[in-house]
């Protein structure tokens, strides 16, 4: 008879080669929504609806298997701390999809492919009303999506936990509402200065110029050209795995700014991704923490890199380059953090303004979700919102409550973490200031593999074997929390603007 340390062995290996074949159908998933976004045919979608619902139906009969429910029973208890990780995270997703009937999972797959083209077609035309009924059947299916999992709770928090499954909505609302009481002071502080940003692009700029820099960018940043590609789309995104991560971008021809900004960002998820273990592929421990944790590195990037001055000291001569731009880095610097008093679009917003526009849609799929708002009220309510936090009504619905995607994919629950991740940039480059001796000089040499590095020790290369707060906690050292953006803006935007 085979000792239980053996059998122990063997049942976690057939564990794992379950776990890894319905990781495999999502991560094919995955690439099918890409297509669909960068290069499918217009009228792709009939087809394309059913494909992804296949796959859909295929791993959720996968994770509910009644073989994966025995594994875990024998497994739970009985195997290595880090093991007991990804026995941990199989368990909670298996739970939640058992809840879930087949049929739903099928009806919400195809309804949100579906969706897709009605969606960019009421964006064309400026018309939520063309939408109305897609995003009515969108929230309803997430409605009984939410009960199916847990009747008795919150139908938000339920959602919010695909995205975020271990920050409570208490500490999330919390937290949002820090900065929705901290922020408005300062961005109106920044709105009654005499302090004018410069700007040093004017005109319009070709696309292939536009594309030729965001490539140099990436190649500056150390983008791994083998596992990973750059495409164009509507709504910029990253997806892929450790194997193929690919990022996408979109070309505005008179704010090339918004390409570069967008690109960085994007690359920073990329570069999460990519820094996952290859060796764990298609496992918990293989796999990116959550969606805060995935925006945090995102925002990094983005924020605490392509947005500071030593950046644009190393960066500002390829601008020239590529675009004709000639400028001082000090110009470039203030180019890329100006804040927009009137600017509507959420992925074009400064990092003050943004928060404003995340608890704006927070607030929103909030109220949908719990019955306190009806469909037909968005276009209202959006608009409200914005006079309110912003100081600024979108001129139409395509500027307005149609400009995400998220809705469209019956993604409710997501859009905190936006805000919650760039927090956390902000407390990690709290922490990576203190690690360098001079991570400004880093900056500017041009030298950001040693931060790279640095990330995918503290965080990449650890995959979900801990919770969120655990992962930020052994990274950062402390609990996420508001405070350090909060500094970090009021420092930077005070020096900016002579507040």
């Amino acid at each position: 008879m085979a000792s239980k340390e053996t059998a122990d062995s063997d049942t976690y290996e057939s564990f794992l080669n379950h776990v890894r074949k319905y990781s495999h159908v999502s991560d094919a998933a995955g690439v099918l929504s890409w297509d669909q976004q960068v290069m499918m045919p217009d009228e792709g979608t009939p087809a394309r609806s059913k494909q992804t619902s296949a796959l859909s139906t295929l791993q959720h009969e996968l994770l509910t298997d009644d073989d994966l429910a025995a594994y875990l029973d024998e497994l739970d208890g009985a195997v290595s701390d880090r093991q007991q990780a990804v026995v941990r995270e199989v368990k909670r997703d298996h739970e939640r999809a058992t809840r879930v009937p087949e049929e739903l999972v099928e009806q919400l797959s195809e309804t949100a492919s579906n969706a897709m083209p009605v969606w960019e077609e009421a964006k064309a035309d400026s018309d939520f009303s063309k939408f109305e009924d897609e995003l009515s059947e969108l929230v309803e299916l997430r409605r009984e999506y939410a009960a199916e999992i847990d009747p008795d709770r919150d139908p938000y928090e339920v959602l919010v936990e695909d995205y975020e499954p271990y920050l409570d909505i208490e500490t999330i609302e919390k937290i949002l509402g820090e900065l929705k009481s901290e922020l408005p002071a300062l961005i109106e502080q920044v709105s009654n200065s005499d302090v004018e940003l410069a700007d040093p692009f004017d005109g319009e700029y070709d696309e292939s110029a536009q594309e030729e820099l965001v490539r140099e960018a990436l190649d500056e940043l150390g983008y791994n050209w083998s596992r990973g590609r750059l495409d164009t789309a509507p709504h910029p995104f990253s997806t892929g795995t450790q194997f193929d991560a690919r990022v996408t971008t979109r070309f505005t021809p008179d704010d090339p700014m918004d390409a570069l900004g967008s690109t960085i960002h994007e690359f920073g998820h990329a570069r999460y991704t990519l820094g996952l273990p290859d060796d764990e592929y298609g496992t918990p421990l293989g796999d990116s923490r959550d969606m805060t944790v995935h925006e945090s590195q995102s925002r990094f990037w983005e924020n605490h890199i392509g947005r500071t001055l030593p950046f644009w000291r190393q960066f500002g001569a390829t601008v020239e380059e590529h675009l004709g731009v000639e400028a001082s880095p000090q110009e470039f610097y203030e180019a890329a953090n100006e804040v927009y008093e009137d600017n509507l679009i959420r992925v074009q917003a400064d990092e003050l303004t943004y928060h404003m526009h995340i608890v704006l849609r927070f607030e929103i799929e909030r109220d949908l979700i719990r019955g306190d708002l009806e469909v037909s009220e968005v276009p209202q309510v959006w608009n409200e919102k914005m006079e309110e936090y912003l100081g600024v009504v979108p001129d139409s619905d395509a500027n307005g409550c149609l400009q995400d995607i998220h809705w469209t994919y019956g993604n409710f629950g997501y859009f905190p973490t936006y805000s919650l991740g760039s927090l956390l940039a902000a407390q990690i480059d709290e922490t990576v200031r203190e690690e360098f001796d001079d991570l400004d000089a880093t900056i500017e040499d041009g030298e950001f593999d040693p931060i790279a590095d640095w990330l995918e020790s503290e965080v990449h290369q650890h995959g979900c074997r801990y919770t969120t707060p655990e992962l930020i906690e052994g990274a950062t050292g402390e609990a996420l929390s508001a405070q350090p953006f909060l500094d970090y803006a009021t420092d930077k935007y005070s020096d900016l603007y002579d507040l």
